[in-house]
């Protein structure tokens, strides 16, 4: 990106001063068409995440990430650990997706979808300024000797940001151990799970030092994806950008003087009121070309277009743009590298729906008991022990379930004795016999199907090993 004749880039990130210390931002609070259409889309999201592990569909929770556990629900439907290679492919489709959403918009996830930014513009940043005041009110409290007046708000401000932190840790556990789970402990005695509020002592502790003191750095420093961006921008992507071309023309900026023709004077149309600065919740100067900070928020394009309307010149001085749009008037184009993209983004979204389609809602598997060899019975009967297990991946129980050979004749015989129930998005398992005659093997290590039945129905077939003596090869 090409830098602002007038300005020289700096080599350091905004939130650091010349002392190598923190420097706190004190964004003005924004207004505007994008910040008006960026609150109802953050509200919805809002409503979405701290909902969703309340809300069930078929008795399932909407959204579960049960590591313990090992139990996944992903918009209801429950996955198991025998599922993982379909998480392995859905993350690999997410990656792809990211990659091809910031090759044609850049940062936009982070400015109108990331939860860090939902939660910190929407609703910490509010609560502050509805407490402390806009810029100028917070950066005079901040700089005011403790009085009566800054202890009391200070004090105000951390117990409601501790209090909001407290209830997103209980969100973000319920997305981890079950709405339900949570709301047992809430209502219980807390010093009945310990451990649970030790972990909730630590998400909300965890919560309240992001969003009270790191904030912004988290966007700048910690998170990968800010990283991921310097590699995969380019000068067709689509960013929050300065035209730099309109703002600077040959005599760069200079302040706003009324009724002159700063385009015939070669002046350009930014007055350097510097209002895109102090907007910013990362503490850039957007004029400086795209950067590492910027996540695409729009607060200095409702700020800047605020200023343009005020002083009669045209709005979209900053604006969604490519940097081939600004520089040489290039309308976006969807390049040979947005293709591929799109190419291997649309193969493996055929393959996970493929998978889900011929994705089993019953797993059985049929081991053998480790150790033990076979044992030869009358009428020349050979028999081996094995153990079961059945999952049931569905919202019903599989009630009457027995086992059948398929590819042998001979029985089974399960050492309940009588058929079984399987649990809903639960599993039964056991011991089992397999008899068959020597007649029939044809090997000291036959593969035997066998079919797994409920009632009638066959519900899911499996294989496994049977050991007899060699001289029945």
């Amino acid at each position: 990106m090409e830098t602002p004749k007038n300005e020289q880039f700096r080599d350091s990130i905004a939130t650091v001063n010349s002392q190598g210390k923190r420097s706190w931002v004190f964004p003005k609070k924004p207004s505007g068409k994008f910040y008006k259409y960026r609150s109802y889309v953050s509200y919805f999201l809002l409503a979405f995440l701290l909902s969703a592990p309340f809300i069930k569909i078929n008795g399932n929770q909407f959204l579960l990430f049960n590591v313990l556990e090992r139990k996944f629900n992903i918009f209801s439907f429950p996955f198991w650990p025998q599922d993982f290679y379909l998480l392995v492919v859905s993350m690999i489709i997410g990656v792809v997706f990211v990659i091809l959403f910031t090759v044609v918009f850049g940062r936009i996830f982070c400015g109108w979808i990331c939860p860090q930014t939902i939660f910190l513009e929407m609703f910490f940043r509010k609560i502050e300024y509805l407490i402390e005041g806009d810029r100028g009110r917070q950066i005079r409290l901040s700089k005011q000797p403790w009085n009566a007046e800054k202890i009391r708000k200070k004090l105000l401000k951390w117990f409601v940001f501790f209090l909001i932190s407290f209830i997103i840790a209980n969100v973000f556990l319920a997305y981890l151990i079950g709405g339900d789970t949570v709301i047992s402990y809430i209502t219980g005695n807390p010093l009945d799970n310990i451990s649970t509020l030790i972990s909730l002592t630590i998400f909300t502790g965890v919560f309240y030092f992001v969003f009270a003191w790191f904030r912004e750095q988290v966007c700048i420093i910690a998170c990968p994806y800010g990283r991921l961006q310097g590699v995969l921008l380019d000068n067709k992507t689509i960013n929050v950008a300065y035209d730099y071309k309109r703002g600077e023309r040959e005599k760069g900026r200079s302040k706003f003087k009324k009724n002159e023709d700063r385009e015939a004077l070669g002046k350009g149309d930014c007055i350097d009121c510097k209002q895109c600065v102090v907007v910013c919740p990362t503490g850039i100067d957007i004029r400086n070309g795209t950067q590492l900070e910027c996540v695409n928020c729009t607060a200095c394009i409702d700020e800047c277009d605020h200023i343009m309307e005020s002083v009669n010149l045209p709005k979209g001085l900053i604006r969604y743009a490519s940097e081939d749009n600004i520089a040489k008037k290039k309308p976006f184009q969807f390049t040979a590298r947005m293709k591929g993209y799109s190419a291997v983004l649309f193969i493996l979204t055929g393959i996970l729906v493929g998978m889900l389609f011929l994705r089993n809602d019953v797993e059985a598997n049929i081991l053998r008991l480790p150790g033990q060899l076979y044992q030869q019975k009358e009428n020349n009967i050979i028999s081996n022990v094995y153990t079961y297990k059945v999952i049931n991946k569905t919202s019903n129980d599989i009630k009457d379930v027995s086992y059948k050979l398929l590819s042998h004749k001979g029985i089974i015989k399960l050492v309940s004795n009588h058929n079984f129930i399987v649990p809903k998005q639960g599993l039964a398992e056991g011991t089992l016999f397999i008899e068959l005659n020597a007649s029939a093997l044809k090997s000291d290590k036959d593969k035997i199907e066998i079919g797994v039945y409920s009632g009638d129905k066959l519900i899911e077939t499996t294989r496994t090993n049977f050991l007899g003596p060699r001289s029945y090869k």
